[in-house]
Order: structure tokens, then sequence, then C-alpha cells
């Protein structure tokens, strides 16, 4: 019996390793991903002001797994019926699996949008972010953040804070002072940041916006730019210095750049299960799932239990077991907002010191959480600094 999982994000890790403890010892797993290492996603803007967290936020899935098997490689194409991955260094197939492929940017066709638009979904794209930000800084000018969900309202943020950290004058800063003087702006074509969340939460993160002297600007859908200048729908231009593009996400290549859309049982064919950001999930009470991190493991749970179901189905011969399904709730949320924070639990909504230490306790409880117990101590420490 071989069972694949396909992807080592939130969801690939959070499955095999629910697999290895649930699975019969004679079943083979087996996790490809094409990199070494597992990347705490929703953390990667911290590395934009803090570079030393890079290590921190990576964890070698070799250190990840026991039992399963890495197949370092990337997945190109898929058969979810037949259960055969095509992979650049050759193929696989599997009794059963699981599409945890999680997804890319978005950039819509728009003209020069991917040429110009740095994304932010690996560490290599902080760095690049953080070294063009940095020759800003010293000159002065402005960085244009676009899409103003959390991944952009996080980016913002942090650049808005270590432009001060480098001496910079940020918005309310500019006084008659000489120092270069930097605008950190977030654009969104809906009209609220944080469009897909409660009011209550978008009214938090739009005055710790504020506070931070990051410029918004809702209703504008960006048209196309040029490298210099973003050109909006309405016929609007806005000139830049630097542009960071987090408006929206796609599936990835091997999927065809869909997110197809998946019932509660999460099945996506006859042997395959899809997890996390690479489907559009509708839940039990047919409400669409969000794309985040604690969906992704929530999700991991409902299909590492109908794997093993059909796994002993097929062991004993038995009649088709019924399949769980996957029931949205919602644990609350959070987002950084440069050295401040904002968290809604339940009805409350919090900004402040008790809002980025609870950030903090959830990024080491998650790297506690996959075993790497000194990653996350190391966090914490270097989180408080």
């Amino acid at each position: 019996m071989h069972v694949a999982v396909l992807g080592a994000g939130y969801a690939g890790v959070s499955l095999t390793r629910t697999l290895e403890r649930t699975l019969p010892a004679d079943a083979e797993i087996t996790l490809v991903d094409e990199r070494e290492t597992h990347l705490v996603q929703h953390l990667v803007h911290r590395a934009i002001s803090h570079p030393s967290l890079e290590d921190e936020l990576t964890v070698p899935i070799a250190d990840l797994l026991d039992g399963a098997s890495h197949r370092q490689a990337r997945v190109t194409d898929l058969d979810p019926d037949a259960g055969e991955v095509e992979l650049n260094d050759g193929s696989l197939s599997y009794d059963y699996g699981a599409v945890c492929l999680g997804t890319q940017t978005a950039f819509y066709d728009l003209p020069g949008l991917e040429e110009h638009g740095v994304p932010l979904k690996r560490l290599t794209h902080a760095a690049r972010i953080r070294d063009r930000f940095l020759d800003v800084c010293e000159e002065g000018g402005r960085v244009v953040v676009g899409g103003a969900g959390l991944s952009g309202i996080q980016v913002a943020g942090e650049l808005a804070d270590l432009a001060r950290d480098e001496g910079c004058a940020v918005g309310s800063d500019v006084d008659d002072d000489e120092r270069p003087t930097v605008e950190v702006r977030l654009v969104e074509q809906l009209d609220s940041v944080a469009p897909n969340f409660p009011e209550q939460f978008q009214r938090a993160v739009a005055d710790e916006l504020a506070k931070h002297d990051v410029h918004v600007e809702t209703g504008r859908a960006v048209a196309s730019t040029d490298g210099e200048t973003l050109t909006f729908a309405d016929g609007g231009e806005v000139a830049y210095d630097q542009l960071v593009w987090t408006g929206g996400i796609a599936g990835q290549d091997a999927m065809h750049g869909d997110r197809p859309q998946v019932r509660a049982d999460l099945r996506v064919g006859e042997r395959t299960f899809a997890v996390g950001d690479a489907a559009r999930v509708v839940d039990a009470n047919g409400q669409p799932a969000p794309a985040s991190a604690q969906t992704a493991v929530r999700q991991a749970d409902v299909a590492a239990t109908n794997i093993a179901k059909l796994v002993a189905h097929t062991d004993d011969g038995a009649f088709t077991p019924r399949m769980d399904r996957y029931r949205y709730s919602e644990l609350g949320w959070l987002v950084s907002v440069g050295h401040g924070a904002v968290a809604q639990v339940g009805s409350s909504v919090v900004r402040g010191s008790a809002a980025k230490a609870l950030k903090t306790t959830v990024g080491a409880g998650y790297l506690g959480s996959i075993g790497a117990i000194e990653k996350a101590s190391d966090y914490v420490w270097e989180s408080l600094e």
C-alpha cells in the first residue's frame, strides 16, 4: 500500500505526520516536495526586517518525518483518479494520495505586473524586498504594496517600521530635518483592508496601519505597470520606486493554475484528496473555507482519517467506508503590523503588546507542534529582541 502526499507546506507536513501514526506499519508513505526544508510561511514577512530569523523559519523535512520518505522533486502534472504523478525527475504512482501543493501568487495577466511586482512566498522574496527597500531608504521614495489581505498588511507594516529602524522619516515623522522620507502605500481593489474578515477586525487593522503611517488606498483596482508607474483601472496613476505584489492566489502549475472546488470530504478524485490552499473547500455547512494555515492543518486531520479508512477498507475488503467531513470553525485571526499586531479571538479584538505576544505564541506553538522545539525557543527570543 503506497500513500503519497504532494507538497510539504502546512497541510502536507501535518497530514504526513498524522498518517505515520495512523496507517499500518507496512504502509509506504512518500512526501514529495522540491525543497529540502519546510517553511513557516505565515511568518515569512518577519524576515524582511529581521533576516536573522530565517533559520528559525525553516525546518529540514527529514527532521519532521518518522517512517515516511521524502522524495525531493517538483510535481509537474497528476491524474487524481488514476493515482499517477509526473515529476521533473520521473514519475510516481500511489494507491491513495493528497494534493497539498499550496498556491502561487496570482498576477491576473495584468501587463507588467509579474515582471515588476515581487511576491512574498519564499525567503528569497523577503531578501529581495529588503535589499531593494534599503536602497529606497538611502535616498527616499515610495513603495507600493498591492493587495490588502493579511500578507499585504504584514509587508506594509514591516516596511514602515524597517524604514524607521534605518533612520528614515515615514508619514507623520516628516519634519524639518534632512532625513530621507519613505512612503509606504498599500492599495486594495475592494473597499477595505482585510476585506474577507469581520468588520471590527478590519477597523482595528486600519487603525494600526494608520498608527504606523502606512498610506492606504482602497477601491483601487490595478490595471498595469511599466516598472515605474502603477496604472489603475479608473485611469489614475501612481509613481513608485518599489512594487511588492500580494494581490491574490492561484493554483500551482501542476494544477494548471486552478484551485478545484471540493466538497467537505475533500475528495478530488477516486484516489486523491485535496487539502489546504490547493483547493477551494466547501465545508459540511456549505460554506467556503478561507485559505489559511489553521484551515490547512484542520483539513489535514480529516484527510488523514479518510485515507486511513480507505486503506483499512482495501486491506479487509469490507464495505466502502463513510468519509468524514470537514467543518470549518473559526479560531480567531492574527496579523502583524510592523512591531505591532491585531488579534481577534471570538468577538474581542485586541491590539498592542497583548496581540503581539499572542502572535509570537502562535508562531512558536506551531514550530513546537512539528517537533522543532529548539527553533520555537529561538524564534521567541528573536521576536522579543
